[in-house]
Protein backbone atom coordinates (compact mmCIF):
# COMPACT_ATOMS: atom_id res chain seq x y z
CA UNK A 1 0.00 0.00 0.00
CA UNK A 2 1.90 3.29 -0.79
CA UNK A 3 2.24 5.94 1.75
CA UNK A 4 1.91 9.83 1.14
CA UNK A 5 4.00 11.99 2.04
CA UNK A 6 4.76 16.07 1.89
CA UNK A 7 8.62 16.37 0.80
CA UNK A 8 10.00 19.47 0.46
CA UNK A 9 13.81 20.00 -0.89
CA UNK A 10 15.74 24.14 -0.70
CA UNK A 11 18.92 24.48 -1.84
CA UNK A 12 21.21 26.43 -3.95
CA UNK A 13 19.62 26.41 -7.41
CA UNK A 14 20.76 24.25 -10.33
CA UNK A 15 19.78 22.56 -13.57
CA UNK A 16 18.64 19.13 -13.45
CA UNK A 17 16.92 19.59 -9.21
CA UNK A 18 13.79 19.04 -10.42
CA UNK A 19 14.34 15.75 -12.59
CA UNK A 20 16.84 14.73 -9.97
CA UNK A 21 13.91 14.70 -7.12
CA UNK A 22 11.29 13.55 -9.07
CA UNK A 23 13.68 10.46 -10.46
CA UNK A 24 14.16 9.56 -7.01
CA UNK A 25 10.86 9.70 -6.22
CA UNK A 26 10.14 7.56 -9.73
CA UNK A 27 13.03 4.69 -8.46
CA UNK A 28 11.67 3.89 -5.65
CA UNK A 29 8.34 2.76 -7.67
CA UNK A 30 6.73 6.10 -6.24
CA UNK A 31 4.72 8.71 -8.18
CA UNK A 32 4.79 12.80 -7.92
CA UNK A 33 0.92 13.58 -6.86
CA UNK A 34 1.11 17.27 -6.55
CA UNK A 35 3.92 19.65 -6.56
CA UNK A 36 5.04 23.44 -6.31
CA UNK A 37 8.09 24.42 -6.98
CA UNK A 38 9.59 28.20 -7.45
CA UNK A 39 13.23 30.05 -7.61
CA UNK A 40 13.56 32.60 -4.65
CA UNK A 41 16.66 34.65 -4.29
CA UNK A 42 18.99 32.03 -5.94
CA UNK A 43 17.32 29.50 -3.95
CA UNK A 44 15.40 26.46 -5.18
CA UNK A 45 12.59 25.12 -3.62
CA UNK A 46 10.53 21.64 -4.23
CA UNK A 47 7.00 21.22 -2.68
CA UNK A 48 5.52 17.78 -3.43
CA UNK A 49 3.34 15.53 -2.49
CA UNK A 50 4.04 11.96 -3.58
CA UNK A 51 2.90 8.03 -3.00
CA UNK A 52 5.27 5.68 -1.99
CA UNK A 53 5.04 2.14 -1.59
CA UNK A 54 5.60 1.35 2.36
CA UNK A 55 8.28 -1.07 1.09
CA UNK A 56 10.29 1.27 -1.04
CA UNK A 57 10.33 3.99 1.88
CA UNK A 58 13.36 2.92 3.63
CA UNK A 59 15.41 3.37 -0.16
CA UNK A 60 13.70 6.96 -0.72
CA UNK A 61 14.90 8.11 2.78
CA UNK A 62 18.28 6.94 2.25
CA UNK A 63 18.57 8.40 -1.54
CA UNK A 64 16.94 11.61 0.09
CA UNK A 65 19.46 12.00 3.08
CA UNK A 66 22.50 12.04 -0.11
CA UNK A 67 20.86 15.15 -1.47
CA UNK A 68 21.15 16.81 2.32
CA UNK A 69 24.69 15.38 2.57
CA UNK A 70 25.51 17.97 -0.89
CA UNK A 71 23.59 20.36 0.93
CA UNK A 72 19.98 20.95 0.64
CA UNK A 73 17.45 21.16 3.06
CA UNK A 74 14.94 17.62 2.82
CA UNK A 75 12.47 16.99 5.13
CA UNK A 76 9.39 14.40 4.77
CA UNK A 77 6.25 14.17 6.49
CA UNK A 78 3.38 11.51 6.63
CA UNK A 79 0.54 13.22 4.74
CA UNK A 80 -2.46 12.52 6.50
CA UNK A 81 -5.78 10.84 5.11
CA UNK A 82 -8.46 13.17 3.65
CA UNK A 83 -8.42 15.03 0.21
CA UNK A 84 -9.67 18.56 1.48
CA UNK A 85 -9.07 19.59 4.87
CA UNK A 86 -12.44 21.39 4.39
CA UNK A 87 -14.92 18.95 1.69
CA UNK A 88 -17.94 21.40 3.09
CA UNK A 89 -16.35 24.45 2.28
CA UNK A 90 -16.81 26.98 -0.63
CA UNK A 91 -13.76 27.25 -2.84
CA UNK A 92 -12.52 31.41 -4.35
CA UNK A 93 -9.71 32.40 -5.74
CA UNK A 94 -8.81 35.68 -4.81
CA UNK A 95 -6.10 37.77 -6.58
CA UNK A 96 -4.68 40.90 -4.96
CA UNK A 97 -2.72 43.66 -6.52
CA UNK A 98 -1.42 47.53 -6.06
CA UNK A 99 1.63 49.00 -4.63
CA UNK A 100 4.07 46.94 -2.92
CA UNK A 101 4.72 47.63 1.17
CA UNK A 102 5.30 45.81 4.39
CA UNK A 103 2.66 43.38 5.82
CA UNK A 104 0.06 42.88 2.75
CA UNK A 105 -0.05 39.23 3.05
CA UNK A 106 -0.14 38.98 7.20
CA UNK A 107 -3.40 41.59 6.64
CA UNK A 108 -5.11 39.59 4.05
CA UNK A 109 -4.26 36.58 6.19
CA UNK A 110 -5.25 37.60 9.25
CA UNK A 111 -8.50 38.94 8.16
CA UNK A 112 -9.47 35.55 6.51
CA UNK A 113 -8.45 33.68 9.60
CA UNK A 114 -10.37 35.83 12.13
CA UNK A 115 -13.27 34.57 9.77
CA UNK A 116 -12.38 31.10 9.73
CA UNK A 117 -11.78 30.98 6.01
CA UNK A 118 -8.50 29.26 5.15
CA UNK A 119 -5.96 29.92 2.63
CA UNK A 120 -5.77 26.37 1.09
CA UNK A 121 -2.55 27.79 -1.70
CA UNK A 122 -1.21 31.40 -2.54
CA UNK A 123 1.55 32.98 -4.80
CA UNK A 124 2.54 36.11 -4.34
CA UNK A 125 5.31 38.07 -6.26
CA UNK A 126 6.52 41.88 -6.77
CA UNK A 127 7.40 43.22 -9.82
CA UNK A 128 8.05 46.70 -11.73
CA UNK A 129 5.41 48.89 -13.18
CA UNK A 130 5.12 48.97 -16.39
CA UNK A 131 6.03 52.70 -16.98
CA UNK A 132 7.52 54.11 -13.49
CA UNK A 133 9.29 50.78 -12.20
CA UNK A 134 7.85 51.30 -9.02
CA UNK A 135 7.64 48.10 -7.36
CA UNK A 136 3.94 46.26 -7.57
CA UNK A 137 3.02 43.73 -5.13
CA UNK A 138 0.52 40.53 -6.70
CA UNK A 139 -1.06 37.66 -4.85
CA UNK A 140 -3.13 34.68 -6.11
CA UNK A 141 -4.86 32.67 -3.18
CA UNK A 142 -7.36 29.68 -3.33
CA UNK A 143 -9.29 30.03 -0.56
CA UNK A 144 -11.72 27.86 0.84
CA UNK A 145 -15.14 29.46 2.63
CA UNK A 146 -16.67 27.40 5.62
CA UNK A 147 -20.15 27.71 4.92
CA UNK A 148 -20.81 29.82 8.03
CA UNK A 149 -17.99 32.26 8.50
CA UNK A 150 -17.19 33.35 11.51
CA UNK A 151 -17.84 37.05 11.37
CA UNK A 152 -19.47 39.22 8.75
CA UNK A 153 -21.60 37.02 6.97
CA UNK A 154 -20.67 39.73 3.71
CA UNK A 155 -16.84 38.86 3.80
CA UNK A 156 -16.59 39.60 0.05
CA UNK A 157 -17.05 43.06 1.01
CA UNK A 158 -14.95 43.21 3.96
CA UNK A 159 -12.07 42.20 1.86
CA UNK A 160 -12.66 44.61 -0.13
CA UNK A 161 -12.56 47.49 2.08
CA UNK A 162 -9.55 46.04 4.09
CA UNK A 163 -8.09 46.26 -0.16
CA UNK A 164 -8.90 49.76 -0.33
CA UNK A 165 -7.41 50.48 2.80
CA UNK A 166 -4.15 49.33 1.95
CA UNK A 167 -4.47 50.87 -1.37
CA UNK A 168 -4.67 47.87 -3.40
CA UNK A 169 -7.18 46.45 -5.95
CA UNK A 170 -8.71 42.82 -5.12
CA UNK A 171 -10.88 40.12 -7.25
CA UNK A 172 -12.89 37.25 -6.08
CA UNK A 173 -14.17 34.61 -8.04
CA UNK A 174 -15.97 31.06 -7.22
CA UNK A 175 -13.90 28.49 -8.28
CA UNK A 176 -15.04 24.86 -9.42
CA UNK A 177 -15.05 22.01 -7.44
Amino acid sequence: MPRNLVLTVTGPDRVGMVEEVAGLVAARGGNVEVSRMARLGGEFAILMLVAVPDDRLDGLEADLARLSNRGYTVSTTQARAGASAHPEARRYRIAVQGADHEGIIQEVARYLSRLGINIESADSDTIPAPISGVPLFTMTAEIAVPPAPEGPVDWESGLRELAAHQNLEVDVEPVGR
